[in-house]
């Protein structure tokens, strides 16, 4: 539970992460995200589909983004991620002036944290071992796809 916003980060996460498994088993990146509202709701579900949908710029936080339609609470809504996101996905909540960022682990792949946080993004990274290990497992099975995008 997070003492400054209340919400249940560990279950949201576990939300994020179902959708990078199904990423995974859909022969995807296993990357997951989750867009929550204040009270910890989830608003939007995504997955990296840059395979399945063969675009490039399919990465599981900005598929989550597209899926949260429009709003006007976007300030108000906290993005959960299972990897560290890249710049990309770090710009796309930054455009939206999302202010909390949740990272299951960044040990596979340190995003662009550091550009949220200059720009006064909370961001919290869990280091959570199951996101760990299905990322380490993907990159060990897979590392011609995780290399054709950001792993390089």
């Amino acid at each position: 539970m997070c003492d400054d916003c209340g919400m249940d980060e560990r279950a949201l996460l576990r939300e994020a992460y179902e959708q990078a498994l199904a990423g995974y088993h859909e022969g995807g990146l296993p990357i997951g995200a989750v867009l929550a509202d204040a009270a910890g709701r989830v608003v939007a579900r995504g997955r990296n589909l840059r395979v399945q949908t063969a675009d490039p710029t399919a990465h599981a936080e900005v598929v989550c983004v597209r899926a949260a339609g429009r709003r006007r609470d976007w300030t108000e809504l906290t993005l959960v991620s299972t990897l560290s996101p890249c710049v990309m996905c770090s710009g796309t909540a930054l455009l939206y002036r999302i202010p909390r960022v949740i990272v299951g682990e960044n040990k596979n792949f340190l995003g662009a944290e550091d550009l949220l946080a200059a720009r006064g993004v909370a961001v919290r990274v869990l280091q959570d071992p199951d996101c760990a290990a299905l990322m380490e497992r993907f990159t060990r099975e897979r590392p011609d796809l995780w290399n054709e995008d950001i792993g390089l």
